[in-house]
């Protein structure tokens, strides 16, 4: 596999903005692809490109609002009046003789109104013996007729630029005959977990073995910001099973997503192999989440994110999330100002980024610094985001937080 020199090993801590900042350029190109044509059944979720004009009047033809007959108003001025029903036009394709005056069509509703019928009189203001109506109420031009463009006319503007396309817009785009669409395309992504003791959730693990979790939790957060997660891998430790992991990964997608094996164990394969490579790995001053690394393989952007759960889905929010909702056009998620609960203690030099929870009066931490403790990213619903020059905040701080 060949790959871009220059990423070499840096010992010192980079800031979070920093190595931010690294990422942003790694992905770049990802930034500014082309858009795509798809089908409205795919379009679900997906952001406009452009804007959307209508290439057609709505209604596209003069229709009925109702059951009922279609007459010429100046017959039904006086009333009641007993009417001659001269013909039937049902809803779909028909072109119906010219209307007649003093006559009387049975229409149903959506049914092309004959040219020269200008009201319809609902089927319930009127009695029908023996072919012939009775009117019992005056009805004035327009009654009940949906004219040609009363509702959107050629040329309209639609949709704009930037819409994310919810099942209402494709309705609309549906209904003035539009098949496909343009949209901001998906980056096809792949994920690949490492460590021989993963297994399946849904499986019975063996002594020493631990569920996937990393696996699931990105293949959902990219899929929720605009991905196409087109491959879902695993690898052991042994350096030749993760080589051949990641040679399917760059044959098929554009960016690369690793979670583990890049800290400074005995057995970290995604920092060995990639460091053959001429990846860049290096401490971010930030917990958790600190193991970083990143490389450029046959093209294709990698990024490795630390193993433990909690480590790599803040890597995930922090350092991926904005650039993928860009990518795809979604809008930014941005910080909020909260209020601290309860003091906090933080470590000297190292941004921290807390799970918490918003109350009625502001935040609260939900669970402690670990990044092993799982359960709390799922009782979490921000990233309270402590300064690394800060070692302690009282309660009633105002803190920065990170939707999730």
């Amino acid at each position: 596999m060949a790959q871009r020199p220059g990423h070499e090993h840096r010992g010192t801590a980079r800031s979070v903005e920093e190595h931010a900042a690294e990422v942003g350029r790694l992905l770049a190109p990802l930034l500014t692809r082309p858009s795509e044509t798809v089908r409205l059944d795919d379009a679900l979720g997906r952001v406009l490109s452009y804007d959307i004009t209508s290439p057609v009047d709505l209604p596209l033809f003069r229709n009925s609002q109702m059951d009922g007959f279609a007459v010429d108003a100046v017959s039904v001025a006086a009333v009641p009046v007993t009417l001659p029903v001269v013909g039937t036009v049902a809803a779909g394709p028909a072109e119906p003789a010219p209307h007649v005056p003093g006559t009387a069509v049975r229409i149903m509703t959506g049914a092309v109104i004959p040219d020269g019928a200008d009201a319809v009189v609902p089927v319930e203001d009127t009695e029908v013996i023996d072919g012939k109506v009775t009117v019992s109420r005056p009805r004035d031009r327009g009654d009940y007729v949906r004219e040609r463009g009363s509702d959107v006319r050629t040329g309209m503007l639609l949709l704009t630029a930037g819409t994310l396309l919810e099942p209402r817009h494709l309705g609309v785009l549906a209904a003035v005959g539009l098949g496909s669409v343009a949209v901001r395309t998906r980056p096809r992504v792949a994920v690949i977990t490492t460590g021989a003791e993963l297994v399946d959730a849904g499986t019975t693990p063996a002594p020493g073995q631990i569920y996937d979790s990393n696996g699931a939790a990105l293949s959902a957060s990219l899929r929720a910001n605009g991905a196409e997660v087109a491959v879902v891998d695993r690898s052991s430790d042994e350096p030749d099973a993760f080589r051949a992991a990641l040679r399917r990964a760059v044959a098929r997608t554009e960016l690369v997503i690793t979670s583990g094996g890049v800290s400074m164990g005995d057995y970290e394969v995604v920092k060995d192999v990639l460091t053959e490579l001429g990846a860049r790995f290096g401490p971010v001053a930030m917990q958790p989440g600190g193991p970083q690394g990143l490389a450029l393989v046959d093209e294709i952007p990698v990024l490795t994110f630390p193993g433990n759960p909690v480590s790599t889905m803040v890597s995930f929010e922090v350092f991926l999330r904005p650039l993928l909702r860009r990518a795809v056009g979604l809008p930014a998620v941005p910080t909020e100002d909260a209020v601290l609960g309860h003091a906090v203690t933080s470590i000297a030099g190292k941004r921290q980024f807390l799970r918490g929870r918003r109350t009625d009066t502001g935040v609260e931490v939900v669970s402690g610094p670990g990044s092993h403790l799982v359960a709390a990213f799922a009782w979490a619903d921000v990233l309270i985001d402590v300064p690394a020059a800060v070692t302690s905040l009282a309660a009633g701080d105002r803190v920065k937080v990170w939707p999730l």
